[in-house]
């Protein structure tokens, strides 16, 4: 098989760009750790041949960089990024000698794969999204065979056609962790297709992958994500640190859509914060729901909204987390806010086996999570308060701090 080659620098999510250049602006020396987590590390293992096609894959990324058209392009399409952050995008070059990847032999020659990327932070937040997509696609070329592409294209214009049918706004965010480039590539068009078929109900407001959004002529979406807050929270402490992160990243994006994300130290933790500052929450255009259950999130935030004197209606959610159709479809029925959806898996690694229809071909459940900044250990506790990453003494340090179930 052909190794899948990084198609250029813009086949990642627009987030890792929003959060490079607010890197770039204030932390521009910090050092930071990425680590990967295979979630279903006991059901799911990985072949040599895969774990050494990975390494070849990723010793060519430092071939990709900004052409001066992409440069254009993201200059017109994404203004709120100043000319200084393009022209360092536009030299940078990834690093291949940052990634560390060990084989461990676990059965016969099937075992697991241990992932780190250490160097500058505003260098190293590039490698998450590519590093998992580049893993997926050859995971499914070389260990799990048993799936093909037959009606999948017309199974993702269905689903496109059936969300908007019911009047959805969403997007599609599924670049970590697609089954492949072409996947994502046809799960775009065949949405676009169904916005045609499907003209007067419901939205596609674009996708996350910048080189699809270019070559499709839709909007690239996404704002920030949860190793923003964990990065200010170990380098400047988690007493403030929702009001910290929101503050510098209004600083780097002043005429930005702004968009909070709330649970990356619990939305308990953050509501406290937020409802402290009504200038703030009414400046900030909305909130993105990405753990826990959601929907009890609506009606949490119209509360914090209402105790605040702002109309919960004028502001945005959107659910992120692990959509399908029936769930987004419950909650457009509860919605009565501006409600958006950002599917991923559910889009871009919907497979069933080739042997047995009736059985799932799953996604790998995997993440890649910054682990440290400056030596400081990261952490994550989320709305699922039993899911947490990071050094247990942070994590319990922080849940004290907040007075969360430890």
């Amino acid at each position: 098989m052909a190794l899948p080659i990084l198609k250029s620098i813009l086949d990642t999510d627009l987030y890792k760009f929003t959060m490079q250049n607010a890197v770039f602006q204030n932390f521009p020396d910090v050092h930071a750790i990425y680590r990967f987590t295979n979630r279903n590390k006991d059901t799911t293992l990985f072949s040599r041949e895969c774990f050494e096609r990975f390494q070849t894959a990723v010793s060519q990324f430092g071939q990709a960089k900004l052409t001066s058209t992409e440069r254009a392009w993201l200059a017109q399409t994404c203004p709120f990024f100043p000319s200084q952050y393009l022209d360092y995008l536009e030299n940078y070059r990834f690093k291949p000698e940052q990634v560390h990847a060990e084989f461990v032999l676990v059965d016969g020659d099937k075992g697991h794969i241990e992932i780190t990327a250490e160097g500058l932070w505003v260098e190293t937040i590039l490698w998450e999204v590519p590093l998992m997509a580049c893993l997926s696609e050859i995971y499914f070329a070389t260990v799990d065979k048993d799936w093909s592409y037959d009606g999948q294209e017309e199974l993702a214009y269905q689903k496109g056609k059936a969300l908007l049918e019911a009047g959805c706004v969403f997007s599609e965010f599924g670049t970590r962790r697609r089954r492949s480039f072409h996947t994502q590539d046809y799960v775009v068009r065949a949405l676009l297709k169904a916005t045609q078929d499907v003209p007067d109900s419901g939205k596609l407001t674009g996708t996350s992958n910048v080189l699809l959004a270019q070559k499709y002529g839709i909007s690239p979406i996404g704002t920030v994500a949860h190793e923003w807050f964990m990065g200010i929270g170990a380098l400047r402490g988690y007493e403030h640190v929702h009001d910290l992160a929101l503050e510098i990243w209004e600083t780097a994006y002043p005429n930005a859509t702004l968009l909070a994300l709330t649970d990356t130290f619990s939305s308990a933790a953050f509501f406290q914060s937020f409802s402290k500052n009504p200038a703030r929450a009414k400046k900030w255009h909305g909130l993105r729901q990405d753990s826990g259950d959601p929907l009890e999130f609506a009606p949490r935030a119209k509360e914090v909204y209402e105790k605040m004197g702002i109309d919960h209606k004028e502001k945005m959610i959107i659910y992120s987390d692990a959509l399908n159709l029936d769930k987004a479809l419950k909650l457009k029925k509860q919605a009565d806010e501006i409600a958006s959806f950002g599917i991923g898996t559910f889009l871009s690694n919907d497979f069933v086996k080739a042997s047995d229809s009736s059985s799932k071909s799953p996604a790998l459940n995997m993440v890649i999570k910054l682990a440290a900044v400056n030596g400081k250990s990261c952490v994550k506790i989320s709305d699922d308060l039993t899911k947490n990453t990071g050094d247990k003494e942070v994590v319990k340090e922080v849940k004290e701090l907040f007075r969360l179930p430890v």
